[in-house]
């Protein structure tokens, strides 16, 4: 379909605010599958360069064992061996020519061919500002699934087991990670996580030293003196001439004392049970349903009740009498019933969504937001994904999805945004938003001229094997993934008021890959499709 001049002036617009740079380049599996194969090809880069070491390497044992077996017999009689002609002669050609093509053969470098890959290879390799964030989203799907570092190191992921461990030397880089960014709730649980792994005789780069330094001011900042003081001391033992160990002691020391002094209590030594998760209340953040949005992704805190159960039904749709659909209507089944949410089944075949995948793949780039102020789409720490934007012009499947979304909802998608399709990488998320604009948010879709958001069409592409539900925290509803599914609810009240209650959130991804694609359907168009209500919130 043709859309209107100020529509395709937003989507290059769109384009020139959504340049992807090398930070944003690992938030997607899909994207992280490349590295995959560029890690395989530059071991095989690597084993051909031992290879070519050791083919070296055998040629100057070999004549090393010939120049030794030469030496021996002409040093045991120099005057003798020399007196021979040939002997002469040979000892000549050695030092002249021989020697020559050996100092070759050792200056001869291998190593060029492998450098040369990796310098290649490495303009696409992760920065530590991707590093970083990885880490991050370790602590974010650590937080969000109540899980402790000891199941992060095992590789026990929600009852999955895998050969996925970290080390000592991992832990102590996941706690140093959250030290430096001044997180030192999750500092003091990642370091000690190191150490315990430490004093379990596991073999490490870092030493007990330096876990101690880290994890003892960390506990510090978490306000915990007394165990703050006995780790110091353990590293004074370990290290009596460590630079800060010393002054760190002294001043925990006055400062408990000094508290204890003015509480008028008495020193009680420190706790002698493991730190582990829940010995720190981890800080509150800027989300305010932060504990029911995560509870709702783990499966908890859900308010589906037999009586609203029993409200809920399942059905054939055939899109109003949409000629289309008559002679196969599809399946609908209630997810929720004020505000109402359907499920549709079988709505994407497997080769539609393949399809559809290899249409976004070279186009995914940092999923945006648009900040509320200003209208201007723009890259945010709490939606973590990558995203690419797909036409009816771009292949026939999408003109098909776009004409099927129009007949199951009997809304026109002419002045709907185009079909978003989005992957959610390692601990991929979006915190709980709303879909709509508020009043305070009055230019949030004034360069579409299309009016508010007021449904959206959500489909799924994929299963997740762990993690990745679609939550609303105002209601306590979870909503799996099912691949060829979707979903569908209205944001707006028939009277063009926002429903507040459809605030929601993308679960962290703990284990698998989640492909989604939505349809925001926006206002104009819609006139005699939904008529307005008699009542605001009609």
């Amino acid at each position: 379909m043709r859309r209107s001049l100020s529509y395709i002036l937003w989507a290059l617009l769109w384009c020139c605010c959504c340049r992807t740079t090398q930070a944003e380049i690992f938030t997607s599996i899909s994207q992280m599958t490349d590295l995959i194969y560029t890690e395989k090809e530059l071991v095989q880069s690597l084993r051909e360069y031992i290879k070519a070491e050791e083919s070296k390497l055998a040629a100057v044992k070999s004549w090393a064992n010939k120049l030794d077996a030469l030496t021996r017999l002409s040093t045991s009689d120099p005057e003798g061996y020399l007196a021979h002609p040939v002997n002469a002669y040979k000892l000549m050609k050695r030092l002249n020519t021989e020697w020559t093509e050996l100092e070759s053969l050792v200056l001869q470098n291998p190593s060029d061919g492998f450098i040369s890959n990796m310098s290649t290879h490495r303009q696409y390799f992760p920065d530590e500002e991707d590093e970083t964030g990885a880490a991050k989203a370790l602590m974010r799907l650590q937080d969000t699934y109540q899980l402790d570092s000891e199941a992060f190191s095992k590789g026990k992921l929600s009852g999955l087991h895998s050969s996925a461990l970290l080390t000592v030397d991992d832990c102590f880089d996941m706690g140093k990670t959250a030290y430096n960014d001044a997180d030192y709730y999750h500092a003091v649980l990642w370091m000690q996580q190191a150490l315990k792994q430490l004093d379990a005789g596991e073999e490490a780069v870092v030493t007990k030293a330096d876990i101690l330094d880290y994890l003892s001011y960390s506990v510090y900042q978490m306000g915990d003196l007394p165990r703050a003081i006995e780790l110091t001391r353990r590293l004074v033992a370990i290290d009596a001439s460590h630079q800060r160990a010393g002054g760190n002691l002294r001043y925990f020391e006055r400062l408990l004392f000094k508290q204890l002094n003015e509480m008028n209590q008495t020193y009680e030594p420190a706790s002698e049970e493991p730190i582990q998760l829940g010995t720190y209340s981890r800080p509150k953040d800027h989300l305010p349903e932060r504990e029911a949005y995560e509870a709702l992704c783990r499966g908890e805190g859900l308010q589906m009740t037999e009586a609203r159960r029993s409200r809920l039904f399942c059905r054939y749709h055939n899109g109003y009498m949409n000629p289309r659909l008559l002679l196969k209507p599809m399946k609908e089944e209630d997810e929720w019933d004020s505000p109402h949410i359907v499920r549709y089944l079988d709505i994407l075949s497997h080769g539609e969504i393949q399809k559809i995948k290899e249409l976004a793949k070279p186009r995914l780039a940092r999923a945006t937001v648009r900040d509320p102020k200003t209208g201007v789409l723009t890259t945010a720490n709490y939606r973590v994904s990558k995203s690419a934007w797909l036409e009816g012009e771009d292949d026939p499947v999408i003109e098909r999805v776009n004409q099927r979304i129009e007949d199951i909802t009997g809304l026109t998608v002419t002045t709907a945004e185009l079909l978003q399709v989005a992957n959610y990488g390692v601990g991929g998320q979006y915190e709980p938003h709303y879909d709509f604009s508020r009043k305070d948010e009055p230019d949030a879709f004034k360069r579409l001229g299309t009016g508010n958001r007021v449904a959206t069409f959500l489909n799924y592409m994929s299963d997740v094997e762990a993690g990745g539900a679609t939550v609303f925290p105002d209601f306590g509803a979870a909503i799996w993934p099912r691949k060829g599914t979707a979903v569908f609810w209205y944001n707006l009240f028939k009277s063009g008021e926002g429903d507040y209650r459809t605030r929601h959130a993308a679960c962290p991804v703990l284990v698998g890959s989640k492909w989604v694609s939505n349809k925001w359907i926006h206002e104009r168009g819609q006139e005699f499709r939904r008529p307005c209500g008699l009542t605001e919130v009609d």
